[in-house]
């Protein structure tokens, strides 16, 4: 029997918007997940030199809601740190074979988002890829497969999608192959063991492929338990640096998560409308500042190489 508290996780997270008013937000936001519609992507122009990596690298941000409500602060990180050209375009409700080509299914991301056509058109340098890992059967792509009825069929499903996925981003890149970075997942009190299974996929993939692993979700886990779920941690040094992070500097710590929402971060009640978080949430930033250092670091290392 679910528990009550699992019910209220539920509505969270079938609304699956990231959160907010766009008109608060401080970018423009993308149009509703809609299939056969173009979202309204923060695009940049690419730079014309291969060499232009050593100043400003381009990074290309998709993913499902925990992407929305995070790509703006994902998009504001990486340029202030990196000078980088970013491009995104989550959806709302995804999960990796959403982003696949010439499948034949429905899908929740239109032909022109698919990774491959927007690895084609904006040539990035990384292509920075964050799924919760859609276990419900939300999206259309995944056949009816579900955690909850079949977890073998669900993570051999769910493994050959990352496969696909990254052969699909590898051939559109061609000889200027981006280089992929996935993002684990923090602590899931919904189904644990499953987001632990998938960020071992997401950590085996990328050293299959040659590709990077961002572990965004420790910055959200208590110190020494990376798997326990918590709606409060303890301020950080930078939020105590940065006090308008540090939501309850009286106890020594921060919010993570509203009360009724489980799995986002934004601290703005989600919307039937997926849009980009518009208040100050410490998680998110956290998670963004942490993909942040793993491309930062990567760039270096390609540099001094």
């Amino acid at each position: 029997m679910r528990k009550p508290w699992i019910a209220g996780v539920l509505t969270a997270v079938l609304l699956l918007g990231a959160c907010g008013d766009p008109s608060s937000g401080p970018e423009a936001a993308p149009s509703p997940a809609v299939p056969g519609t173009r979202a309204s992507t923060t695009h940049q122009p690419a730079p014309a030199s291969p060499s232009a990596l050593a100043v400003e690298p381009r990074v290309l941000y998709l993913g499902d809601s925990l992407a929305m409500e995070a790509r703006n602060v994902v998009g504001q990180q990486l340029r202030m740190d990196l000078g980088a050209r970013y491009t995104s375009a989550p959806y709302s409700g995804t999960t990796p074979c959403d982003y696949l080509e010439d499948t034949g299914r429905r899908s929740l991301v239109p032909d022109a988002d698919k990774a491959a056509a927007l690895v084609r058109a904006e040539h990035p340098d990384y292509v920075v890829l964050q799924f919760w890992g859609n276990a419900w059967g939300y999206t259309w792509c995944m056949d009816g497969i579900t955690y909850d009825a079949s977890q073998q069929r669900y993570f051999t499903r769910y493994r050959s999608d990352l496969r696909r996925l990254t052969e699909q981003i590898a051939a559109a890149g061609g000889d200027d192959r981006p280089r992929i970075v996935w993002v684990l997942q923090g602590p899931d009190p919904i189904t644990p063991d499953r987001v632990r299974r998938v960020n071992r996929m997401y950590e085996q993939q990328a050293a299959a492929s040659g590709d990077l692993v961002s572990d965004a979700g420790a910055s959200v886990s208590p110190a020494g338990d990376r798997y326990a779920w918590a709606q409060y941690l303890p301020c950080s040094a930078y939020e105590h640096r940065h006090p308008d992070y540090c939501t309850q500097p009286d106890r020594d710590r921060t919010a993570l998560h509203l009360d009724k929402d489980y799995l986002h971060f934004c601290l703005a009640p989600t919307t039937s409308t997926p849009k980009p978080c518009p208040v100050r949430s410490p998680g998110i930033l956290r998670i963004a500042r942490a993909i942040t250092r793993t491309v930062a670091e990567d760039v270096r290392g390609r540099r001094s190489g």
